[in-house]
């Protein structure tokens, strides 16, 4: 799921997402980012293309742990679920 689609998920406009994720999203996230540094800094990998190849990998990496959860758990990683203070309704006049 890409950052715009998770936002809308969790009905976000201009909040930032990560102070809206649950531990568990953002425990594979963060497993995404090192895999992802590891692996460029273990191929060297200088410009675009090579850091690209080393982002999918990485996120590879992440999204096989997850899957994997998931199917141990039957519990999605990815939810709704966000820290928005319940909409106040405004009093008419």
């Amino acid at each position: 799921m890409d950052v715009k689609a998770h936002k809308t998920m969790k009905g976000l406009q201009t909040q930032n997402l990560r102070d809206h994720m649950s531990e568990a999203e953002l425990i594979f996230t963060a497993l995404a980012e090192l895999s992802t540094r590891q692996i460029a800094e273990s191929m060297e990998a200088t410009g675009m293309n090579e850091n690209e190849d080393a982002a999918k990998t990485g996120g590879g990496i992440a999204k096989k742990a997850r899957i994997e959860l998931e199917g141990k758990t039957g519990k999605r990683v990815v939810s709704a679920e966000n820290y928005l203070p319940p909409a106040r309704k405004k009093l008419g006049k």
